[in-house]
C-alpha cells in the first residue's frame, strides 16, 4: 500500500468528523492528590477550581505545582501533557518520568510496539501497584502464555487508553492511607468527574487513522466524550467511548529450543573430538507474527451533590482488546526428532566449522540425498478470539460532617478477563536430507541460517515429523469486590494539622477453570489431507530484521488451519483435559490505618501505620500427591493422572511510613521518607500452573508456599523550582527486599506427550522445572531531573535514573536497568505545538526461559507529536511512534556457555493522524 496515499485518505476521512484531544478538557483538573494533607488540599482546591489547564506549558506548570505542594515524593502528569505526548496508553507517557520503566510484554511472548507494563525504580512490574481513583483494577492478558504462566499482579496498560485520564500520580514514597500492594510504589490513574467541567455542556470527539508501516495499512481510531451538568452544579453526567483499531506485524528470529550440548558419545563427537561438550543452537526460527488489535469500550460517571456537604459519585469503566493473532515460526531443527538430528549424528558436517568458547558458532551440513531426516520444523499457530478485558464499577460518597470532620466511603467491583478460546495449529517437518548451516554473529545480531530445498512452497513437508498441539477453551478471570471507609479530623491550631484513619476489605479471585490441550487424531499424517494453496512471507522480511535466512516462506491462512484442525485435532473435553493449567487463588485482604499529618512554618510531615491481614486459599494440581492433596488420583486425562491440592495460608503485617518535607526556601524543597511496604505473591506463581517442553524436557511451574515480599525503603530528594515551569532535582533511594520472588529448579516426573504418541503407550520422563522461590534482594539508585523553560514558547526536559539491584547469591533482579534516561523538547504557540521525545533503558533481566535466564538488551524509542489549531473549536494532530524503528534484542545467559542470542524483533513505525473537535 502506498504510504502517502494512505495518510492522505485518512486525513480526508478525518476532516469530515468530530474531534477533541488537541485541546485541554474544559475542566479544572483535580489537584487534591491522595498524599497531601486534607486541610492543605481543601485550600488549594478553592483556588485551583477556577483554573483551566490549556497547553503543554500550562499542564507542565500544573504538574510541578502539585508535585511541589505534596507532602510525599510523587510525580504527576496531567491530561494535556498526555494528550500532547507521543502516547497511546498511560504507560507510554509514564516511561518519560524519572524512575519509571516500561516493558512491552508480560510473559515470554517477546516485545511488541506498545507499552504494556510499568515498573518503578529498577524492580519488576509486579512490585508496582496500579490504581484507578485509588482502587485496584482487575486485568486480563490476551496472550495465552500470559494467561496460564507466571505473570504477576501487574496491570496490562494496553487496556487503559490515555483518553480516560485527568491526571496520573506516581507515588514513590509510601503513606499509611495508600492501599498496600506496591513495594516499589504506586501509580494512581485519576479520571475526569462531571462537576469539574467548567461549562454545562461539553462535547469532545476525535476521529482519524493509525498507519503501521510493516503491515502497510491504516485502521480507524475514534474517541468521544459528552458531559452535562445542571446550572446549580449539583448533578452531572459524563459519558466516554473509544474505538481504536490497528494492525501489527512483527518480524523476528527466535532460538526456540535454546542451546543443546553435544555428548561425548554422539557420532559427531566421535568423529570430531574437539566438539565433545560443545553447545549449538537447537531450533533457530524465522518468526512472522501478525495481529489486528481492536480496543473498544467506554466509561460513564454520575456525580450528585445531594447536599452542600454530601456528594455521591457512580463511576463505571469497560475496555476490551480483541487480539486475534497468527504466529509462524520456520525453524532450522538441528537436534531433530528424538534428539538425533543432523548435529548429534554429524551427518554432512563440512570442514571449516568454528568453535568459540564452548559454542559451535559456525557450521555447514551438506545435503544427504535419500535421507528422510527433517532439517527443519515449522509451526503455524492461529489464535482466533484471543482477547483481554478490564472493567470496574464504584460508588463513592463524601460527607463533610463538620468543618473539621470528613467521612468518605467506597464500594466497588472490578473484573479482568483473558480468553484464548482456540488455537489452530500445524506443525510439520521439512527439508528431508536438505542440509543446513548457521553463522552466529554475537549477542546483538540474529543468527544467519540456511536450510536446503524449496522454502517458498509446502512441497517438501513431512507431516509425520510434526504434531497438533495448543490449548483451547482458556478463560482466566481476575475479580475483586472491595469496600473502603476513610475519615479525617482536621485541626486549626498546633503542629498536628489532621488525622486520617480508615479500613478496607477486599475479596479477590483469579482462576482458570477450563483448558483443553488438543492433540492429533484421525488421518492427520496423510499429506494428501493438507491444504494445497498458500501465501508467502513479505519479501522485506529478512532485510527489515538484518539477517540472512530463508526468505519468501510459505504459510497457510488462519481459515485453512481452522478447517484442518476441526477435522484432525482431538479436543475431547475429558481425555484432553489439561489439569496442569487449571488453578484458583482466592485472597481475602483486610486493612486498617492511622496517619497523623503535621504542618509548621516551612515544613510538613506525616507519620502512620497500616495493618494488613491476608487469607489465601490456593487450589492447584500436581502429577504426584503432596502435603496439601485432597483428591486423587484422578484418571482419564491423556496428560496423566493428577491430584487436586488445596493450600490455606494467612499472615498479617504492620507497615509503618513517615514523610518529611522541608521548604528550605520558597523555591527549594527537601524531602525524606522511610517506610515498609508489601507486595503479595503473584497469583499465577502461587497457583502451580505447569508448562512443559517435551523436546528439551524442561518447563515452568508454581509454588503455593511463596511468602509476601516486604521492602524496607529510604528515600531522600532535593528539588529546586527555579521557574514556574522549571525544576532541577536529585534524589536517592534504597530498598531492602525480603522474600523477593526469583526462580529455582526442581526435577519432576511428567508424562511425555510426544514420546507417548510415538511409542503408542504412556512414556514418563524427568523434567527440569523452573519454579518461583523466595530470596532476599536489594535495590538502590539515583534520580536526576531537569525541566527548563526557554522563553515563552520553548522548553526541554531530561532525566536520568541509575538503579543497581541484586538477589541472594548475586543473582539478577527482574526488570532492573542500570541506566535509564529521557530527553524531550517542545515548542508551543497559539496555533501550533510540537514535541520530540526520546527514551532509553539499558539491558535488564527479563525472566526465565526453560531453565536459562534471559535478558532484554538496551533499547531506545523516538517519538514525535504535532498539533495544529485550525480554529477555536477544531484541531489536527499527528503522532509518530518508534520513529527510529528499534530492534528488540534478547539473549540467554548460562555459566556453561556465557551469553548467546535468544531473540530479535522488529515492529516498525506507527503513525496516528486525528482531527479533533471540542464544543
Amino acid at each position: 500500500m502506498n504510504y502517502r496515499k494512505t495518510l492522505l485518505a485518512t486525513s480526508i476521512v478525518a476532516s469530515l468528523c468530530l474531534s477533541s484531544a488537541l485541546y485541554a478538557q474544559d475542566a479544572a483538573q483535580p489537584t487534591t492528590t491522595t498524599d497531601q494533607s486534607s486541610a492543605q488540599a481543601r485550600k488549594q482546591a478553592k483556588t485551583l477550581s477556577t483554573v483551566t489547564v490549556v497547553g503543554i506549558r500550562d499542564s507542565e506548570a500544573e504538574s510541578l505545582n502539585i508535585k511541589k505542594d505534596a507532602n510525599s515524593h510523587i510525580e504527576v502528569v496531567t491530561a494535556e501533557d498526555i494528550g500532547k505526548l507521543p502516547a497511546k496508553n498511560v504507560a507510554d507517557t509514564l516511561q518519560r518520568l524519572p524512575g519509571v520503566n516500561i516493558s512491552s510484554a508480560s510473559a515470554s511472548e517477546g516485545g511488541f510496539d506498545e507499552s504494556d507494563r510499568v515498573s518503578l525504580r529498577g524492580t519488576n512490574p509486579s512490585m508496582t501497584q496500579t490504581l484507578v481513583n485509588g482502587h485496584t483494577v482487575g486485568t486480563g492478558d490476551w496472550f495465552v502464555l500470559s494467561q496460564v504462566q507466571t505473570v504477576g499482579r501487574s496491570v496490562s496498560y494496553s487496556l487503559l487508553p490515555s483518553e480516560i485520564v485527568s491526571e496520573v500520580v506516581v507515588h514513590k514514597s509510601s503513606e499509611a492511607k495508600i492501599q498496600e500492594g506496591g513495594s516499589a510504589g504506586s501509580v494512581d490513574i485519576i479520571t475526569r468527574k462531571p462537576l469539574e467541567f467548567a461549562k454545562n455542556v461539553t462535547a469532545e470527539a476525535s476521529i482519524g487513522g493509525a498507519y503501521s508501516d510493516l503491515p502497510s495499512n491504516t485502521k480507524p481510531q475514534f474517541s468521544g466524550l459528552f458531559n452535562w451538568k445542571n446550572d446549580s452544579n449539583t448533578f452531572g453526567v459524563m459519558a466516554q467511548a473509544f474505538y481504536e483499531k490497528r494492525s501489527l506485524q512483527r518480524d523476528g528470529q527466535e532460538v526456540v529450543g535454546g542451546y543443546s550440548q553435544i555428548g561425548a558419545a554422539d557420532p559427531i563427537a566421535v568423529a570430531h573430538p574437539d566438539l565433545a561438550g560443545v553447545y549449538y543452537p537447537n531450533e533457530v526460527g524465522s518468526t512472522l507474527f501478525t495481529q489486528t488489535r481492536t480496543r473498544k469500550g467506554g466509561a460513564i460517571d454520575l456525580q450528585w451533590k445531594a447536599l452542600d456537604n454530601l456528594t455521591f459519585n457512580l463511576n463505571s469503566f469497560y475496555s476490551k482488546l480483541k487480539a486475534d493473532n497468527y504466529n509462524r515460526n520456520y525453524m532450522m531443527w538441528s537436534s531433530g526428532p528424538g534428539n538425533t538430528g543432523f548435529v548429534p549424528t554429524g551427518t554432512g558436517l563440512q570442514p571449516g566449522y568454528t568453535v568459540k568458547g564452548n559454542v559451535l558458532t559456525n557450521a555447514t551440513f551438506a545435503a544427504v540425498p535419500g535421507s528422510m531426516t527433517p532439517y527443519g520444523v515449522y509451526d503455524q499457530i492461529s489464535r482466533p478470539g484471543a482477547s483481554s478485558s478490564s472493567a470496574y464499577t464504584t460508588l463513592d460518597a463524601n460527607w463533610q460532617v463538620t468543618d473539621h470532620f470528613t467521612l468518605t466511603g467506597q464500594v466497588g467491583t472490578t473484573q479482568g478477563k483473558g480468553d484464548s478460546p482456540n488455537q489452530d495449529v500445524s506443525e510439520v517437518g521439512f527439508g528431508a536430507g536438505a542440509g543446513a548451516s548457521w553463522d552466529m554473529r554475537g549477542t546483538g545480531k540474529p543468527i544467519n541460517t540456511s536450510i536446503g530445498g524449496d522454502n517458498s512452497s509446502p512441497s517438501g513437508i513431512l507431516p509425520s515429523a510434526g504434531w497438533i498441539f495448543g490449548d483451547q477453551d482458556i478463560h482466566v478471570k481476575d475479580k475483586e469486590n472491595f469496600y473502603q471507609a476513610d475519615g479525617e479530623f482536621s485541626f486549626d491550631d498546633g503542629a498536628l494539622s489532621s488525622l486520617d484513619f480508615g479500613a478496607r476489605y477486599s475479596d479477590h479471585t483469579r482462576d482458570n477453570k477450563t483448558d483443553i490441550g488438543q492433540g492429533p487424531t484421525g488421518d492427520w499424517q496423510n499429506i494428501a489431507n493438507y491444504p494445497t494453496s498458500f501465501s508467502n512471507y513479505p519479501s522485506s522480511f529478512n532485510s527489515k530484521l538484518g539477517v540472512s535466512a530463508p526468505g519468501s516462506i510459505w504459510y497457510y491462512s488462519p481459515a485453512q488451519l481452522a478447517a484442518f484442525d476441526a477435522i484432525y485435532a482431538n479436543r475431547d473435553p475429558v481425555a484432553r483435559y489439561n489439569w496442569q493449567n487449571i488453578y484458583k487463588v482466592n485472597e481475602k485482604d483486610s486493612a486498617l490505618y492511622l496517619q497523623a499529618n503535621f504542618q509548621g512554618e516551612g515544613w510538613s510531615s506525616n507519620l502512620g501505620v497500616r495493618y494488613v491481614k491476608t487469607k489465601e486459599s490456593i487450589n492447584y494440581n500436581t502429577p504426584v500427591p503432596d502435603a496439601n492433596t485432597v483428591t486423587g488420583p484422578i484418571t482419564g486425562s491423556a496428560f496423566g493422572n493428577y491430584y487436586t491440592s488445596d493450600y490455606q495460608h494467612s499472615y498479617s503485617k504492620f507497615l509503618p511510613s513517615a514523610n518529611l518535607k522541608l521548604d528550605v526556601t520558597d523555591t527549594l524543597v527537601a524531602r525524606f521518607a522511610a517506610s515498609q511496604t508489601m507486595t503479595r505473591p503473584d497469583y499465577s506463581a502461587l497457583a502451580g500452573s505447569v508448562s512443559l517442553d517435551d523436546l528439551t524436557h524442561t518447563g515452568t511451574g508454581g509454588n503455593p508456599e511463596l511468602k509476601a515480599l516486604t521492602s524496607s525503603n529510604f528515600d531522600a530528594s532535593l528539588e529546586w523550582y527555579f521557574a514556574p515551569r522549571g525544576l532541577l532535582s536529585a534524589g536517592v533511594y534504597d530498598m531492602a527486599l525480603k522474600n523477593y520472588v526469583n526462580f529455582g529448579n526442581t526435577s519432576i516426573q511428567y508424562k511425555d506427550q510426544q514420546a507417548s504418541t510415538a511409542a503408542g503407550h504412556d512414556v514418563f520422563n524427568t523434567y527440569e522445572i523452573s519454579v518461583p522461590t523466595n530470596v532476599n534482594g536489594h535495590v538502590k539508585g539515583v534520580e536526576l531531573n531537569y525541566i527548563q523553560p526557554i522563553g515563552e514558547n520553548f522548553g526541554v526536559q531530561t532525566n536520568y535514573t541509575y538503579a543497581s539491584g541484586s538477589a541472594t547469591g548475586d543473582k539478577p533482579l527482574q526488570g532492573t536497568s542500570k541506566n535509564t534516561f529521557n530527553v524531550s523538547g517542545y515548542f508551543e504557540n497559539e496555533m501550533f505545538n510540537a514535541r520530540v521525545s526520546y527514551t532509553y533503558r539499558s539491558q535488564f533481566y527479563a525472566g526465565v526461559s526453560r531453565t536459562d535466564n534471559y535478558y532484554q538488551q538496551g533499547i531506545g524509542n523516538l517519538g514525535v507529536s504535532l498539533g495544529y489549531n485550525i480554529n477555536a473549536w477544531m484541531g489536527l494532530s499527528f503522532d509518530a511512534m518508534n520513529l527510529n524503528n528499534p530492534t528488540l534484542k534478547y539473549y540467554t545467559a548460562n555459566p556453561a556457555y556465557g551469553k548467546l542470542p535468544y531473540a530479535s524483533y522488529v515492529n516498525g513505525r506507527q503513525y496516528y493522524l486525528n482531527l479533533r473537535f471540542k464544543l
